[in-house]
């Protein structure tokens, strides 16, 4: 019987933003003692309910500033919600942003042991694992240069290099196939599928429906912060484009 990894329990998020235009800080010192400072509530998600059992791939669509990222943010604990919960069990790797959990200034090679610690591995474990790493991520010497040198499609070869060598319960992707060359997007999607027979819970973000459709087995549909459908990706992926036309 397959058990449930993540339940999104009645999650909102809110933002606040500014409502009007304050050219510089001082001005904005001034209106905040003042009193004149207002804020617009902006809520990027809204009642979201769903369950992710183990090994589910759940692909997550909808248009820009539909919430998707957020959502992730959240399941991943780089976000707090604003209300409702989030229920996860087992080790997450998020791959969310080019270079997120990445120190610019050190070499790849040192955020290679940098972002395994934030993942919660051993600096031994990482050790074992840093050729492999390397091997799959291409980079070669560049391993040894820092950072804040590298294309974004350099930082997203060494997260994903990093995220999927860790062997985690819970993949969390967000974009992370939209750079890089087509030759490195084929060797990640086939690493991912290889992680499938290890019963891996995969949530993926992507604007390509065709790659959603080859890694995902379910899908879910947000729309302005609301789920608005959820089941097979293949009848998710229709609804979605048939919203596109």
């Amino acid at each position: 019987m397959s058990k449930v990894v993540i339940k999104v329990d009645h999650v909102g998020v809110r933002f606040q933003m500014g409502a009007e235009k304050v050219d510089n800080f001082k001005d904005f010192i001034i209106k905040k003692i003042k009193g004149q400072i207002k804020y617009k509530e902006f809520w990027a998600l809204k009642n979201v309910n769903f369950s992710i059992q183990q090994g589910d791939r759940i692909g997550i669509l909808g248009f820009n500033g539909a919430g998707k990222s957020t959502l992730l943010k959240v399941i991943a604990g780089v976000l707090k919600a604003t209300e409702g919960s989030i229920t996860t069990k087992g080790r997450i790797a998020p791959l969310l942003e080019l270079g997120a959990g990445f120190d610019l200034q050190y070499t790849g090679a040192e955020n290679i042991y940098l972002y395994g610690a934030v993942l919660g591995y051993s600096k031994d474990f990482i050790k074992e694992k840093f050729n492999d790493i390397v091997e799959f991520s291409e980079l070669g010497d560049f391993i040894n240069v820092p950072v804040k040198n590298y294309s974004s499609g350099m930082k997203s070869r060494l997260g994903f290099s990093i995220a999927t060598i860790v062997e985690p319960d819970i993949l969390i992707l967000d974009e992370v196939f939209a750079v890089g060359d087509a030759k490195f997007r084929k060797k990640s999607e086939k690493k991912i599928k290889s992680m499938f027979k290890d019963g891996v819970t995969v949530l993926f973000v992507s604007h390509n429906i065709e790659q959603v459709k080859n890694i995902c087995n379910k899908a879910i549909l947000l729309e302005k912060g609301k789920l608005i459908a959820e089941g097979d990706v293949k009848e998710i992926c229709e609804i979605y484009q048939s919203k596109i036309k």
